[in-house]
């Protein structure tokens, strides 16, 4: 069996900026939650989906933010989306899936956690982490644990991973450490860009095995001098980036495999959500696309 654990999150953040503006009557904005569950029964209707689980961030902020002023909140998010934040969880759970909703830890890291508890679970073949974060590429394990970036429909396995980046998925961290992830908040290290990071770290594997001198370095790579000057003088800056960037593989899940397993819906629920949001139709809608074509 597949395991499919979804970024809930990046799914709500694209269904926002991509799907038709929809109000409730009362006024709120549901247009992202809507397309969301759309989205959603696409995926459990799809064949060799049996085993979900979605993962959603309740606020932004997380454990992170303490350890770095510079990391990413949930400052300038539209309200309109951020408001449709718990809606969003609640019509999840209505569908039948397990939700996992993140506070002091992050959606992501909640993937990370799942894909290692049920990555060696006796009968499940492959996991699948459904976002195209660059963050889960560290993750990835072979063909058994990979990312699906569903948009493009696209799969990266761990020869993908070096293909893509030049390195091994454990050195992902390192990477976005030293390049910088503008979304998280991350702001990398002087000089050092994609392709010298990736030859560096190709050849060191992690940033503390990188030698402070150049001419140490076993390993041809332009401006090395530079390089080093710039990772030497910013060694404790660099290391507090690779932890921010290390995802979390002990986020307190509390489902067994069996738990995961895609369950009836919640006819109830679903009804309730589609008259909160001014569609008496939508829950039908939603039964009829979640059954495998």
């Amino acid at each position: 069996m597949n395991v499919h654990l979804v970024d809930g999150t990046w799914e709500l953040f694209r269904a926002y900026f991509g799907a038709p503006k929809r109000q409730a009557p009362d006024g709120r904005e549901v247009g992202a939650t809507r397309q969301l569950m759309l989205s959603l029964c696409g995926l459990i209707a799809a064949p060799g989906v049996t085993h979900v689980a979605v993962a959603f961030d309740r606020v932004i902020e997380s454990f992170r933010n303490e350890l770095y002023e510079g990391y990413k909140t949930g400052d300038g998010i539209e309200p309109e989306l951020a408001a449709q934040f718990e809606l969003a969880e609640q019509a999840t759970h209505a569908l039948g899936l397990v939700v996992w909703s993140m506070v002091e830890f992050e959606a992501d890291d909640a993937l990370a956690s799942g894909a290692a508890r049920y990555g060696d679970w006796p009968g499940v073949d492959q996991v699948v982490l459904c976002s195209p974060d660059k963050d889960l590429a560290q993750c990835v394990i072979g063909d058994r644990v990979v990312r699906l970036d569903r948009l493009r429909d696209t799969v990266l396995d761990e020869p993908g991973v070096i293909e893509r980046y030049g390195i091994e998925p454990r050195s992902i961290p390192d990477w976005l450490a030293l390049v910088g992830d503008a979304a998280d908040g991350i702001p990398g290290i002087p000089k050092w860009g994609a392709k010298s990071t990736s030859t560096v770290l190709g050849r060191y594997g992690h940033i503390g095995a990188i030698p402070d001198e150049a001419e140490a370095w076993d390993v041809k790579v332009r401006g090395a001098k530079g390089l080093a000057a710039s990772l030497a003088g910013r060694r404790q800056e660099a290391e507090l980036y690779c932890q921010l960037t290390t995802l979390r593989r002990d986020v307190p899940l509390a489902e067994s495999l069996g738990a995961l397993e895609v369950g009836p819906p919640n006819g109830p629920q679903l009804e309730r959500f589609g008259r909160s949001i001014g569609d008496g139709r939508f829950a039908a809608r939603l039964l009829r696309a979640r059954v495998p074509a």
